[in-house]
């Protein structure tokens, strides 16, 4: 239930023998250590100890409780277990895909489950997996966390680019993103750049761009937009496949065989993992982001330290922000330089493996649409649902 006023509760209200009150609330980043442990374990045996792990509360002399020693753990697996296999589905054109898991890449990992990845990597000659949304979040997580975690080494990175995106990044309103605008696609065009140069420059591995078409893109900005990409030394593809399917892709395709076999990336992480926490936070910032820095919260500082203390600190981060910059700011667009990004929570998500690290004003609890989907939803005489999707 994704409404808003679930974030802040108070409830053990019934007295003494129904619980003590207190403020509580819905947080999706707690929803998400599950998925997260959901994704990145590798068997059943794995999952349990993960469920374990999961930190639920801390004693009066500030010592972690976790779900172990609840005895949670066998219900809640046994709650997962068969969610832990993959879901076997076919596109329209009768392609095999695995769709299992899906943490959300601004606040959680972003990558779909390991078990799905290992199981397409034995089925097939290439496997694809996306990384949500861009290559400051989605990629930087499944490179970072999840390659780590699981010890998968990715041959070559798609990032895909749209008209309306780089237009909006180009200052342009959202309203207006329909209209042919190629002055704000050539101001756009340097955050795509950095999203290049993360790949190849961070991360050492060889990339092309899918420059995605759809149907509201003129012929003159995508032909602007792969000139000016060819001009920079970027390897960039058009994509129709919105429009044409399969057919609309085969050029990607091949391109992306072509850098498989041919270009050897030299794969590295952006951090260690044996710096501390902050130093993690800063090489993210630093290297991926295009940041100077990062400001942490006198509250955030406490958190680092106790974490710190209690040994999480050798683990993975996972910075939870806002999708529409590199910066904690929504509204700085572009390529930004300069900017710090100020750090006001940092917690642990133990079962996971991972430090999670609260950015700007992101919220882990998402509010309603302005038409909730629910309204779209029937059942008619027969028993049929309509309006799910």
């Amino acid at each position: 239930m994704n409404d808003r006023q679930l974030r802040f509760i108070v409830d053990g209200c019934g007295g003494r023998s129904n619980g003590v009150t207190r403020e509580d609330g819905f947080d999706i980043t707690v929803a998400s250590e599950i998925m997260a442990v959901f994704c990145l374990s590798n068997s059943i045996t794995d999952l349990k100890e993960r469920l374990s792990r999961i930190i639920v509360g801390y004693t009066y002399d500030d010592k972690p409780v976790t779900a172990g020693q609840l005895n949670a753990v066998g219900a809640m697996t046994a709650l997962l277990k068969d969610a832990l296999k993959p879901n076997l589905v076919q596109t329209l054109e009768g392609t095999p895909a695995f769709v299992h898991g899906g943490p959300f890449a601004n606040i959680a990992h972003g990558c779909n489950s390991v078990v799905a990845t290992k199981t397409a990597l034995k089925m097939g000659d290439y496997t694809v997996t996306e990384a949500g949304f861009g290559a400051d979040l989605g990629a930087e997580k499944f490179l970072d966390i999840k390659c780590r975690v699981a010890g998968l080494k990715p041959d070559a990175v798609v990032i895909v680019a749209t008209v309306r995106a780089l237009k909006m990044h180009g200052g342009l309103d959202k309203k207006s993103l329909a209209t042919e605008d190629l002055e704000a696609l050539g101001r756009g065009v340097p955050n795509l750049l950095r999203h290049v140069s993360n790949i190849k420059n961070v991360y050492g591995l060889p990339c092309v761009v899918a420059v995605n078409r759809f149907p509201q893109d003129t012929d003159r900005e995508i032909e602007y937009i792969i000139e000016k990409c060819r001009e920079l030394g970027v390897n960039t593809v058009l994509s129709t496949v919105w429009a044409e399917g399969g057919k609309g892709g085969e050029a990607l395709a091949r391109e992306v065989v072509r850098l498989c076999e041919e270009e050897k990336g030299d794969f590295r992480f952006s951090y260690d993992l044996d710096e501390s926490i902050e130093e993690k936070i800063n090489d993210v910032v630093k290297k991926v982001y295009g940041g100077a820095g990062v400001i942490i919260t006198p509250a955030a500082r406490k958190q680092i330290d106790r974490l710190t203390a209690l040994g999480f600190d050798k683990l993975p981060i996972c910075v939870a922000k806002t999708q529409y910059s590199f910066s904690d700011d929504p509204t700085l667009i572009g390529a930004p330089e300069g900017f710090k990004v100020t750090v006001r929570n940092v917690k642990v998500s133990a079962g996971a493996g991972f430090v999670v690290v609260l950015t700007g004003d992101i919220m882990t609890m998402p509010g309603l649409p302005k038409v909730p989907a629910a309204e779209k939803i029937d059942v008619d005489e027969n028993g049929r649902i309509s309006g799910l999707f």
